[in-house]
This record gives C-alpha cells, structure tokens and sequence, in this order.
C-alpha cells in the first residue's frame, strides 16, 4: 500500500518553501483585486511578498471581524475577488459568516487527510457531517470523492435510518464529530444493530481526548483527527506517525502571539495564522482565534511538512477591567516597548470589591526603576494603572496565554 498521496508529501522542505512563496506574490494581486483586500492590503508591493520575514509585515485579518465586515458589504465584505456566482456552493455560518466553495477539485485539500487515515478509492464513507446551509458536510464529502471514494450523505442524528444505510451499504469509514460516532456505536449497541463494517474513522469539529481515542479504538475502529475551519477547509490533519498534526500542502501557516501579526519561535504556543494560495478564494494572513504550537523534527512518517500540536484552545483573551477592555495586542505592546522583557501574563484579579491587574514580566536583570517604567508603560498603553512583578526568565508557561482572568465568578 503506497504510504503518501503523492511527491509533493516527501520533497524537501526547502523546496516547498521556495515554491510556496514563488506562488504568493501572484496569489497576493489576485487578492487586491477584491476591494477589501486592496484596502486592507494598501501600500504592500506583491512582488516584494517573497519571504516570511515580507509575509510577517503584512496586517492579519481576523475571523472575529468577519461578521461585522460582511454585513457592511455582503456578502464576502470585499474579500473574495471572483465574482458570487462563480462559485459552486454558497454557505454560511453562526456570525453570520458567508462562505463560497471553489469549482476545482478538492477544493477543500481534505483528500490527503483522508488518504493519511488509511482511506482508499473504492472505500464507501458514511459522511455524518451537516450538509444544510453550512459547508461542513460538503468539506468531508468533496474530499473524499476526490479521493475516489463513495459518500453516503447521512448528515448528523436520526440513528435509526443511519442503522438502515450502514447495513445496507456496508460502508468501510466513518467521517464526522468523533462524539456522533460514539453515539451512534452506542445506539446500535442497545439495538442490536451491525456496524462493523466501519474500521476507519476522519473526526473533527469537536473534542476527541484519549479516553475517547481509546474507546473507539478499542470498538475496532481506527480513528484520525484533523483541524480546519469553515473557510479554509482542512488545514491540518494526523497521520499514522500520531505526532501531531501535518499542515495541508499549498497552505503557508505561521504563529504569532495572541493579538499582534509577530510571529513567535517554533515551540512557543500562540495564535494560528494561516496564507492559502488558491487566487480564486485567497485567505492572506488570516487569524483564526485558535492556539497551536509549531513542531520541531521531522515526521517519522516521512512526511516533511511543517507540524502543528493542534488545536490548543482560544487566543482571544481580551477582559474588561474596571470598565475598560485590556486586549493581549496592549500587553504586547508593551514588550516591544521594553525588548529586554520575555514573556509576559496579565493576570486579573479582585482586591476587595475591585479590578486590579498584575503584569508578570520575564526579565533577566530586573531593577526597581525598570519595574517603574514598565508600570508607566502599561499605563499609558492600557490607560489604568497596574502592577508589575519581574520573574525569571522561562518562569511563565509556555501556552499561549497572554491576559489571564482569574477572577471568580459568583
């Protein structure tokens, strides 16, 4: 059985890179094409966008925004530059937010996620994922028949007609949220239904820790995870190796601290941005709310491209304290204002009845006036007052948290 999908799986990572940002700069007029973009984007040269040193000075656009922009200028706010009716599928989601599928094949870049859980052309795949309005279901089904495989659109719930289309068809593989294949093992357990035909499982959009991993393992089934969104598509996905999550093929993704465009080193959690080079539907240097986390080596499955840990929770922190908001690009700020500081955690607490912020700074010569001055900092940047306690470098977790609210809640 082949053990990749294709070359580009195994080619030098300095090949990869060089062809990425060869394709970017391309990619980048197509985007200024579309007003959004070309506001968004004004002043960059294209052409200059050759480098990830170039990329990281380009603003980010936030997914959190999207909402407010596409209701200003529905449907895409000005940053998709083909044409509505161009598009194959038009969805949308909770925000809302609109979404286009492009017409090329695999437009989702799942097929490789499926391919690296061990599905092959000719597998039957019962596709669990919502097919109405959001592009969930489409994402899993595009994918696997540009794999080769056969989709039942079963969508999520209604257990009893699921046993009916799983007897009948006997499909092989299972694609959906790791909890609906609980429970529909479960149900049909108490019904005396046959599922086994099912040995092989792609989740996602949901919570799969190891005590579900080992559940479903133990049910005969074997399970793999993969990231993406509703925009994007797959953007992440597990191979046989179980050491993290392998990066989709023509996307560029960096990680930056919560906040800001800064990308941080390879190790340190922070926000997941990602660039994707299709100049029908481009995405440059979107922010998606997530945290991850690059990793180093290389995949003892072969595969050379850059891992991630996967999804390791929300980069947005921003509190409201004494009836102000504080956002982690402020804390930030302050460490490019102060070079000499590590890293940094804003804790919020209570004294009493109120507000009160404590900036732990990272710091290897600390002094009473730098303390003073990194005070005068915050307040001018936050515009409160807030202590500041200096502690030893590599003293603050390295898990991306940058505002950490530990007021309780009664």
């Amino acid at each position: 059985m082949t053990a990749h999908y294709d070359a580009l799986e195994t080619r030098d990572p300095a090949e990869r890179e060089k062809n990425l940002f060869a394709q970017l700069p391309a990619v980048l007029h197509a985007a200024m094409t579309a007003p959004g973009y070309k506001k968004h984007l004004a002043g960059v040269k294209p052409e200059a966008i050759t480098s990830r040193a170039a990329l990281a000075t380009l603003p980010v656009l936030r997914k959190s925004d999207l909402p407010a922009l596409h209701k200003a200028s529905p449907p895409f706010g000005g940053f998709v530059p083909g044409a509505t009716g161009s598009f194959a599928r038009l969805f949308t989601s909770p925000g809302p937010i609109f979404e286009p599928e492009s017409t090329h094949p695999d437009c989702w870049r799942g097929a490789r996620a499926f391919f690296a859980a061990g599905f092959r052309p000719g597998d039957i795949v019962l596709n669990t994922f919502g097919y109405h309005l959001t592009p969930g279901g489409f994402i899993f089904d595009g994918s696997a028949r540009a794999l080769g495989c056969a989709v039942i659109p079963a969508g999520p719930g209604n257990t009893e007609q699921q046993f009916e289309v799983i007897e009948a068809y006997r499909p092989v593989a299972y694609s959906g949220t790791p909890d609906f294949l609980k429970i529909l093992l479960d149900a049909a357990e108490k019904a005396g239904r046959d599922t086994s035909s099912i040995k092989r499982a792609l989740v996602s959009g949901a919570a799969f820790p190891k005590s579900l991993q080992d559940e479903i393992k133990s049910r005969g089934i074997d399970a793999y995870q993969n990231y993406g969104t509703a925009d994007l598509g797959v953007i992440a996905y597990e191979t046989a190796a179980r050491e993290g999550l392998m990066v989709s093929e023509d996307l560029i993704i960096e990680v930056v601290k919560p906040g800001t465009g800064d990308p941080v080193p390879d190790g340190d959690v922070g926000e997941i941005v990602v660039t994707s080079l299709d100049p029908h539907h481009p995405w440059i240097r979107f922010a998606l709310g997530d945290l991850t986390a690059i990793m180093s080596g290389k995949s003892p499955c072969g595969r050379t491209n850059t891992r991630i840990k996967g999804w390791m929770g929300r980069a947005d922190q921003t509190a409201k304290v004494k009836g102000m908001f504080v956002r982690p690009e402020q804390v930030s700020e302050v460490g490019k204002r102060h070079p000499e500081l590590g890293r940094l955690r804003l804790v919020v607490t209570r004294d009493g009845e109120l507000d009160a912020m404590t900036l732990n700074a990272e710091c290897a010569a600390p002094s009473d006036g730098l303390r003073d001055q990194i005070a005068a900092t915050l307040q001018s940047i936050a515009k409160m007052k807030g202590a500041v306690t200096l502690v030893a470098p590599g003293s603050l977790p390295n898990d991306g948290k940058i505002i950490a609210d530990e007021r309780k809640v009664s």
